[in-house]
């Protein structure tokens, strides 16, 4: 069988299992999470489009419910916000009487060195890379597991959270971060014989708002821009 055979047969099966299912994905308005949004439309997927950018997130979801035809709702959300989590899964199950996925991307990149990294900077991307996901995971697995259904729970980290890397170290120790907590609670799933699947994804650099957000507020380093436009060229 061809690669384009293989990808096919593989789009046709989770085409069959995820068809008419639910997926809710943070950060959904760009990047990882605008791409999954789009391609879980393409299934046939209903989908949630959760992000600080509601009227991105709003253009989004109808671009995918124009083109694939599933229902879509975007809900503008706060991730490092235990309420504005709350609210969304709230909303999610009033819409659609249920989720079959989350997908836990939303998150911040800052740039420079360790020491100069501004204490606030850490703090945000504390609250939205690690925190972020804590507060969806309280939100929805509850529920999930109440549901008693076959559901996936999706955690992106990144290389980045397998090998530290120079001038985004809060990046890096986020991203360590997110694998440490995805990865205990697939155990925890495993433990309670619960049918949910969890899976930590971690991709490389890839083309998306977050570099020129770091660009932005990186400041005057030519070391820092140096490595900034190295890693959009990457992604590109």
């Amino acid at each position: 069988m061809t690669s384009a055979a293989q990808g096919n047969a593989a789009d046709g099966h989770a085409a069959e299992t995820f068809r008419g299912k639910t997926a809710v994905i943070t950060g959904a308005a760009n990047g990882i999470g605008e791409g999954f949004a789009r391609h879980a439309g393409s299934l046939g997927m209903n989908v949630v489009l959760a992000d600080l950018d509601g009227d991105r997130a709003s253009a989004v979801a109808d671009d995918i419910a124009r083109a694939s035809g599933v229902r879509t709702l975007a809900i503008a959300t706060d991730v490092a916000d235990e309420s504005s989590v709350e609210a969304l899964a709230e909303r999610a199950w009033a819409e659609f009487g249920g989720v079959d996925m989350l997908l836990n991307n939303a998150g911040l990149m800052a740039m420079g060195y360790s020491w100069e990294i501004p204490a606030v900077k850490w703090d945000a991307m504390l609250r939205v890379n690690v925190a972020g996901q804590a507060n969806a995971i309280r939100a929805f697995v509850p529920r999930m597991l109440d549901r008693g259904t076959q559901a996936w729970v999706v955690g992106v980290s990144s290389v980045g959270g397998m090998l530290p890397s120079p001038l985004m170290s809060p990046y890096s120790a986020t991203k360590f971060a997110v694998l440490a907590l995805t990865e205990s609670l697939r155990y925890e799933m495993d433990m309670k014989g619960a049918p949910i699947q969890v899976s930590v994804v971690t991709p490389g650099s890839v083309k998306s708002e977050i570099f020129r957000v770091a660009a932005r507020d990186e400041g005057s380093s030519p070391e820092v821009a140096a490595f900034n436009q190295s890693l959009q060229r990457q992604a590109d």
